[in-house]
């Protein structure tokens, strides 16, 4: 049912129309908050499911066409295809237009920003929406995405407080508590949280994929290894633009977990219990009262 909202877009511009950028539209839209959605892609096929749907109003394949009129424009697209995007933007943006993105590693898309527009407008408003799935496409979008999760807001200098209101008020319509970070500080924290769990999940089910008991061992996966791999079925061209957008932090606590990897095999082969156990319970502590914590509040 459709509840209604103080808050109002006159016209979403959604610039791809998947699971994050469907999302959106599907929670502003149950919230009463939007008026006309605008879709823009590159697959005709998901688009017109997108209309099908009733996640969007119409679509168009030109990002200018797409942003025209636009009071709020959110950009969900690759992090490879953020210049382009904004690049296709200049001079189609409407004076009152506030973007922002879904991006998952800010410093490259607030340059990819500066470099296809070529200067930081005001109504910018860099943004990253902790929320997703392993899957993809419209089909897979739905209006609870991100609800009672986080969403976290990297303005810049020059970003207008109006613009940072407005994006705000926007994510707290759809259920999610929004936090404000510097550039520099989010890169760095989602590479220890989201990005480095995803390389490890690649690589895990990598390794065991080149075993000569590559069947033998899938075939005996428990649910433990199906929960931790599940994320190794994301896109893998988005991660790729992800870990070479964010490689610096990534690389620096890619290199720090392979030492600890490293002692944990050496105590492991030397039978040090005492020092597994050391590893074990501090690492249970930190899970019991951070991580669960963190999501209890």
């Amino acid at each position: 049912m459709t509840q209604s909202s103080a808050f109002a877009i006159r016209r979403l511009a959604v610039i791809g129309v998947g699971l994050i950028g469907g999302s959106l539209a599907r929670a502003l839209r149950e919230a009463g908050a939007l008026g006309e959605v605008v879709g823009c892609g590159r697959g005709r096929a998901n688009l017109e499911k997108a209309v099908e749907l009733g996640v969007i109003d119409r679509y168009t394949h030109d990002v200018g066409e797409a942003v025209e009129g636009a009071d709020m424009i959110f950009v969900a697209v690759p992090l490879g295809a953020m210049e382009k995007t904004f690049a296709a933007m200049k001079g189609h943006l409407a004076e009152d237009a506030v973007i922002t993105d879904g991006g998952s590693t800010k410093a490259s898309v607030v340059e990819a920003c500066r470099r296809g527009l070529g200067d930081i407008p005001a109504g910018f408003v860099p943004g990253h929406p902790i929320a997703g799935t392993e899957q993809s496409g419209v089909e897979a979008s739905f209006a609870t995405l991100y609800h009672k999760r986080r969403v976290i807001l990297t303005p810049l200098s020059v970003t207008s407080p109006a613009a940072v209101a407005r994006v705000r008020t926007m994510w707290e319509t759809c259920g999610s508590e929004v936090n404000e970070l510097s550039v520099e500080h989010h890169d760095f924290v989602l590479a220890a949280t989201s990005h480095l769990p995803h390389m490890l999940a690649f690589g895990l089910v990598d390794t065991l994929a080149r075993l000569d008991e590559t069947d033998e061992v899938f075939r005996y996966a428990a649910g433990g290894f199906r929960d931790f791999s599940r994320i190794a079925s994301s896109n893998p061209v988005m991660w790729r633009d992800i870990c070479l957008a964010n490689r610096d932090a990534l690389g620096d606590l890619l290199e720090r977990f392979s030492v600890e990897m490293v002692d944990l095999a050496a105590s492991i082969r030397a039978g040090d219990g005492d020092r597994l156990l050391e590893i074990f319970e501090r690492a249970k502590a930190a899970r019991d009262n951070y991580v669960d914590g963190v999501y209890e509040k």
